[in-house]
């Protein structure tokens, strides 16, 4: 049986009352931001509620920013237009654009600036490269992370393949191959881990059953602030 109470932390001036949902079920305590309910923990049956305060005290600056965007999907996000100042994410932090005119095509990270060279400044060009740098360095960093997880969950070590996957950050095939879509380098690596932790807990379970939620949350307790956090700024890794 599934209990449900309420409790409230104080974070400076501002209040953040949350519902505590318990299952026998859980083992750790997980904290979402649900449509209907705002802050909800999900806990263990025998978890004080000191103990649950001091957990929503911990993560309250995120839950107040979370809370702030409003419903995940609300925020409108502008297409990039791909012209100087605009601004692009690679592991969480953000970078100006600036446009370079030059006979060598190349991409660099200095000074807080992604400083992109083409022959032809043209929106189009510069998305080409932009793209494929991105590509480029999501088949370094992906297949880092997977093999640091797969011997964190005592699995083999799988193939990594990178993908244009406009509906999904990532999946996994009946050959336990791996396909990620490039553009999740963009979110901050606490989101990538998330997405490849979960990619690799399907190499044992297919679907998405109440076993495969205990498993990944034995290896990554929080996923479900992670999972919450990827929904609210997936918008923004999706030009």
């Amino acid at each position: 049986m599934i209990a449900i109470e309420r409790s409230s932390v104080r974070f400076g001036l501002t209040a953040i009352p949350y519902v505590v949902r318990r299952s026998q079920r859980r083992g750790t305590v997980s904290i979402a931001i649900d449509p209907a309910m705002g802050v909800l923990l999900t806990a263990p049956q025998a978890t004080p509620i000191a103990r649950l305060d001091r957990v929503v005290h911990d993560k309250a600056r995120w839950i107040v920013e979370r809370l702030r965007r409003g419903p995940v999907g609300a925020e409108h996000v502008a297409p990039s237009e791909f012209v100087n100042g605009e601004t692009f994410l690679y592991l969480g932090r953000q970078h100006r654009l600036k446009i370079a005119t030059g006979a060598v095509t190349r991409v660099a990270l200095t000074g807080g600036r992604l400083v992109v060279t083409v022959p032809v400044g043209s929106a189009t060009a510069v998305r080409k490269v932009v793209v494929a740098w991105y590509r480029h360095h999501a088949a370094e960093r992906l297949p880092e992370r997977a093999a640091i997880w797969a011997k964190k969950m005592g699995v083999p070590v799988p193939v990594v393949l990178i993908r244009d996957q406009r509906r999904r950050w990532g999946s996994c095939d009946p050959k336990g191959n791996l396909r990620f879509n490039w553009r999740i380098v963009q979110a901050p690596m606490r989101l990538v881990d998330y997405v490849v932790a979960h990619e690799l807990v399907h190499l044992g379970h297919r679907h998405h059953t109440a076993g495969f939620w205990a498993a990944l949350g034995r290896v990554m307790p929080d996923y479900e602030a992670r999972r919450e956090e990827l929904r609210g700024m997936g918008a923004r890794l999706e030009w």
